[in-house]
């Protein structure tokens, strides 16, 4: 786990699950053509960004190889990690009683695939209860309630889906973020800030952008080991999974 220290470079808070992204029938558009089609143009000005965009905000942000996450000062970033392959999968910025999952994707060169995505993940939703779809400044979002794994309780989820080029950022709140726009604040901020790496590599869209766990923490950031609390949250079958380093 990686912990913002109190009092580092960029004080303002910043801007923060294996998947139910499905294999796409599209080409992926890496290889052949020379000449690239233009994607549909969407606002990214306040972020998430390219590598090709990263502001100079003297943020401090942890590189994971295809993202580099920022944390606000109290935030724990935990990378996430498929236990089986011993592969970095995503990161969860934790704040307080909220946290929100990024995982980064390749798309084809010429449209998005969040359209698609937020069908299987709704589809996948469906049998644990209702699932509702609405409008914010992040796009079309998903919002459902799923039960906490070890037990009855329940908890709130959100999802929250951005096209960028070539690449696909999937955030996922839980807690009281996904429902308490306050709360959300921060954590939102980490996902704007949030710079995703995609590299020059052929990819089918819908794979993962590689992930690595960091050689180095940027100063600013303390390391700390020890397990983590939170609970992890049962998820349907063929969809998104929390699996955190203990």
């Amino acid at each position: 786990m990686f912990r913002r220290r109190k009092g580092a470079q960029g004080d303002d808070a910043v801007e923060t699950d294996v998947d139910a992204v499905e294999e796409l029938d599209a080409a992926d558009d890496d290889e052949g053509d020379a000449v690239e089609e233009a994607r549909p143009e969407v606002d990214r000005s306040a972020g998430p960004f390219d590598e090709s965009e990263a502001p100079d905000d003297g943020l401090t942000r942890l590189d994971i190889g295809g993202m580099r996450v920022a944390a606000a000062d109290g935030m724990e970033l935990r990378l996430d990690v498929d236990q089986a392959s011993e592969s970095v999968m995503g990161v969860t910025a934790v704040l307080q009683d909220s946290a929100l999952q990024l995982m980064a994707f390749a798309a084809p060169r010429t449209e998005g695939i969040w359209d698609e995505v937020r069908g299987e993940i709704r589809r996948s939703l469906a049998a644990q209860g209702p699932v509702e779809e609405l409008e914010t400044e992040f796009g079309t979002e998903l919002r459902a309630t799923l039960p906490v794994e070890g037990g009855g309780a329940v908890q709130p989820v959100r999802f929250v889906g951005i096209d960028g080029p070539r690449w696909f950022l999937r955030g996922l709140f839980s807690g009281r973020a996904a429902r308490d726009r306050e709360a959300a604040a921060p954590l939102e901020a980490v996902l704007r800030a949030t710079v995703v790496v995609r590299g020059g590599d052929p990819m089918a869209p819908g794979d993962q952008i590689p992930l690595r766990i960091p050689t180095d923490v940027p100063e600013g950031l303390d390391r700390t080991d020890g397990p983590a609390e939170r609970a992890p949250l049962t998820m349907p079958e063929r969809g998104p999974e929390i699996t955190e380093i203990r």
